[in-house]
């Protein structure tokens, strides 16, 4: 098997969460280095708005095709905005979106691969050459 082919809707599915996993990346990069300033006790304000520009336009974007992942992405930007418990609180609570929405487009892309998957009509038809 040479690659895995897609039918239409499949490679347009692939294309939304090739890029969603790529905002996803940079949210745990984001996360990452917050977590970095919290613990050298610097303002994190920064990072908190770089958080929700990168993870607002997910939200759009995966709301046509992927609802859930979509709705999970929105309850991480809330997450981000709550100023209760500190930051080490809100920290935890970003990594564990982030997790979570990482973890959902891996799922998401197995499925759209394994549902769309095309198959080859003249190679599986084809009988085995006699010996």
């Amino acid at each position: 098997m040479a690659g895995l082919k897609l039918d239409g809707a499949g490679t347009a599915k692939m294309a939304t969460l090739e890029s969603a996993v790529h905002a996803a990346s940079t949210l745990h990069v984001t996360v990452e280095r917050m977590a970095m300033a919290v613990k050298s006790k610097q303002p994190t304000a920064m990072f908190l708005s770089t958080f929700k520009r990168t993870a607002a336009p997910m939200v759009g974007q995966l709301k046509g095709q992927f609802g859930m992942i979509s709705d999970q992405v929105a309850a991480a930007i809330l997450v981000c905005t709550k100023t209760g418990g500190g930051e080490p609180q809100r920290l935890r609570a970003m990594r564990e979106a982030v997790a979570g929405i990482k973890v959902a487009l891996e799922i998401a892309v197995a499925q759209t691969k394994e549902k769309h998957a095309r198959h080859d009509e003249k190679h599986e038809g084809a009988a085995e050459p006699a010996e």
